[in-house]
């Protein structure tokens, strides 16, 4: 009982925070999503050290390196993200170089270098994609938000109601079938609802349930993957920054592939 009612006033303190955000849009949400992302790179940094800790000037740099690339993601109105290719040159020089200079690979050597190469890129274009879909409109990002939600809501209420095979049992023991199936079509009903009626009446109906169906799927794989990493590191949750629901990442993990994914089909809904 204790347990839940943690979860219900950590989520009561995060939507009343967040929800202002989201209207507001503009630099606020930009500047909220920026702290996210450093958020999440802390966090990804820090399960990586529960095997091996980093040199503190590397993420120092990688903290650094994640706030350029931030800050220098354009994108036009063609939905084109673009970097100075400089940019990225940097991030592998500065991150690959200290190999060298450190001579020893119990300190730092090319896995950690390629593992903050790709956390760092990962974070910084998922993450952007959500202040780019939040200039397009209120709206649209409500749509993506409402899968994941929805989805994961659903799966885990279908899940313990009637839930008996184990969908991945080595990386998530609680999810079923059942509940994988369950969240994806009841989500899909519903967002495909507020697709038609808020964002685009005239789209393919088709069209929409297919691809909010097929990002349903992808929003739980998401999660997935993102259990697999803390499965690999021997860790519950990225870290408890919400009491109850775990990190910044085991929040975002859903939405991070929805959007990453829904970018892919942009131009043809």
């Amino acid at each position: 009982m204790n347990k839940l009612k943690t979860r219900i006033i950590s989520a009561v303190v995060a939507l009343s925070i967040f929800i202002p955000i989201f209207i507001i849009g503009g630099v606020v949400f930009k500047i909220a999503v920026y702290v996210i992302a450093m958020l999440g790179l802390k966090e990804y940094l820090d399960v990586r050290e529960k095997r091996k800790r980093f040199p503190d000037i590397i993420k120092l740099l990688s903290y650094i390196l994640l706030s350029v690339l931030f800050y220098e993601l354009k994108v036009d109105n063609e939905m084109i993200m673009s970097i100075d290719f400089r940019y990225i040159i940097s991030l592998f020089l500065v991150l690959m170089f200290p190999i060298v200079l450190y001579h020893s690979s119990n300190k730092y050597n090319i896995n950690d270098a390629c593992y903050l190469i790709a956390g760092i890129l990962f974070i910084t274009i998922s993450l952007s994609l959500g202040v780019i879909y939040r200039n397009i409109g209120l709206t649209l990002i409500i749509y993506l938000f409402l899968i994941t939600i929805l989805t994961d809501t659903f799966a885990l209420i279908t899940g313990r109601l009637i839930g008996k095979h184990k969908l991945l049992e080595a990386v998530s023991p609680k999810k079923t079938w059942e509940g994988f199936f369950g969240g994806s079509l009841i989500a899909t009903f519903v967002c495909t609802y507020y697709y038609i009626t808020i964002i685009n009446p005239d789209v393919s109906l088709l069209v929409i349930i297919f691809l909010t169906l097929f990002l349903t799927i992808i929003g739980q794989i998401g999660d997935l993957f993102f259990s697999a990493i803390k499965r690999y590191y021997g860790v519950k949750d990225f870290s408890n920054i919400m009491p109850g629901h775990g990190g910044i990442l085991d929040r975002l993990d859903s939405i991070i592939f929805v959007m990453l994914t829904y970018t892919i089909f942009l131009n043809y809904i």
